[in-house]
């Protein structure tokens, strides 16, 4: 039976992420800073299985303090050892800001969580799995890795780094039978918005007029990616929904 460690696992992708997993009979290591959320998802998932043999474990862990990572990946090192895959999930937007009337607390938030979160944990997990000489690590980029636009420039920088090290990543493993991919999604109707935005009303207005992406459809694209064969390897992918078509236009019928 294969561990998944999924980040940002109490709500969004990194919650359907667990839920597909655990359909499919993965065992879980559910990370989050929402002790509550976890306790929740993790009840969902055992009472919804027929399979004894599924493992579920919830840390509270806040992405933002490395030095927390650090200590909980030391305390916690000979149960991570069966780790065999790594969904880098945790990640936020805050703002829309241009640069120029930007806070600098948002910026240094979505700096911490979206890249020294995601490389802290990823350099920590991989050389258990050079060891076994196989493993899967998939990181959720967004579509601002590739198109930046007007008052995303910290966030779609992060983003950015996300694909740049990747596909770095990739090539540092080669020859140890590690795959990489990088999930990049267009609009997903989560609690993004109403993070990046802080206004619940005003998160709704950003997917009305149209059907944005779920997190259910990107959980079962990153588990289509962990079940392909062991020669294969999914490096990326950009996912729109269909009425999007790039970072700022979509269609919308509204009345």
């Amino acid at each position: 039976m294969k561990t998944a460690l999924i980040t940002g696992a109490s709500s969004g992708i990194g919650q359907a992420a667990a839920i597909e997993l655990s359909q499919k009979g993965y065992s879980l290591i559910l990370i989050a800073r929402r002790r509550d959320r976890l306790e929740q998802l993790k009840s969902k998932i055992l009472n919804s299985t027929d399979n004894q043999n599924i493992i579920v474990e919830c840390y509270t862990l806040d992405l933002k303090e490395q030095t927390s990572i650090k200590n909980w990946f030391q305390e916690n090192i000979k149960n991570l050892e069966k780790v065999d895959i790594l969904i880098n999930c945790a990640g936020l937007a805050r703002g829309i800001s241009k640069v120029q009337d930007s806070n600098l607390l948002d910026w240094n938030e979505m700096i911490e969580t979206n890249i020294n979160g995601l490389i802290t944990m990823t350099r920590l997990l991989i050389p258990n799995m050079i060891k076994k000489n196989k493993g899967h690590i998939v990181n959720l980029g967004s579509i601002a890795g590739r198109w930046s636009y007007t008052g995303g420039s910290v966030y779609c920088g992060t983003k950015h780094f996300v694909k740049a090290f990747s596909e770095a990543l990739r090539q540092d493993l080669i020859g140890y039978n590690i795959r990489v991919t990088n999930i990049e999604p267009g609009m997903v109707n989560t609690e993004f918005s109403n993070v990046r935005l802080r206004d619940d009303k005003k998160a709704e207005e950003v997917y009305k007029g149209f059907s944005p992406l779920t997190a259910k459809d990107i959980a079962e694209i990153i588990v289509w990616s962990l079940e392909r064969p062991q020669h294969v390897n999914i490096q990326e992918m950009v996912v729109f929904p269909t009425a999007q078509v790039s970072a700022t236009q979509v269609y919308r019928e509204l009345p």
